[in-house]
């Protein structure tokens, strides 16, 4: 698993202007991680990023998932256990969850930020997209084929070249993001993805038997 205290140990040499795998090229693919980064999250405002939640949001328990887009682990759980996660505990309104994404690099900051283009609605059909095409748009590690291809992505989910240009082009908003990740894994003590909390408890990766069990001990409570 990816490590969070990696991509915040990088933060210094971020700022020391050394780390150039952080840095955007200069043909404007999309945010800078760098400079989303390197804003103190205290004077960043973080109010205008939303919480992405499914399910019920009064029910007894909350499972909070932190995952990075382009963590091979976190596209594991979407393939083998989030959709019967959703199927019997998300959409039939047991369970509040809540998505919280998590930034090793400056393209799943893109890929957030795509998957944030279509507003809260289109949010996690967007996401799943992502997941379930990691290997191919992150193929190559080029910046410019990896924008291009979450472009394709964001295209094939109804959005537009103009809606994707302000997404992708939104400074602000990543700054905020990252803010947000930042704050949210420090607090919560994140070191690794996918990282599950259920009712404000902390659970590592685990299989659809395991969880169930897990989810339906919290429920019989």
């Amino acid at each position: 698993m990816k490590r969070i205290t990696m991509i915040l140990a990088a933060l210094a040499v971020v700022l020391g202007g050394s780390a150039l795998w952080y840095s955007t090229q200069s043909n404007g693919a999309g945010p800078n991680l760098a400079a989303a980064m390197a804003e103190d999250a205290a004077t960043v405002d973080t109010s205008g990023v939303l919480e992405m939640r499914l399910g019920n949001p009064d029910a007894a328990v909350t499972v909070v998932e932190y995952a990075s887009f382009t963590c091979p682990h976190c596209k594991n759980f979407h393939d083998n256990v989030f959709g019967d996660l959703k199927a019997n505990y998300i959409d039939t309104g047991k369970i509040n969850f809540i998505y919280r994404e998590v930034y090793f690099d400056r393209f799943g900051l893109w890929a957030g930020m795509v998957a944030r283009c279509g507003g809260a609605v289109r949010y996690f059909g967007i996401s799943d997209i992502i997941y379930d095409t990691q290997s191919e748009w992150t193929a190559g590690g080029d910046p410019a084929l990896v924008a291009e291809n979450l472009r394709k992505i964001g295209k094939t989910a109804g959005l537009t070249d103009d809606q994707l240009d302000v997404c992708l082009n939104d400074g602000e908003k990543a700054q905020a993001l990252v803010a947000t990740f930042q704050k949210n894994a420090e607090a919560d003590g994140v070191n690794s993805t996918p990282s599950f909390f259920v009712n404000g408890e902390a659970y590592s990766n685990m299989n659809y038997a395991d969880f169930s069990k897990l989810l339906d001990e919290k429920l019989a409570q």
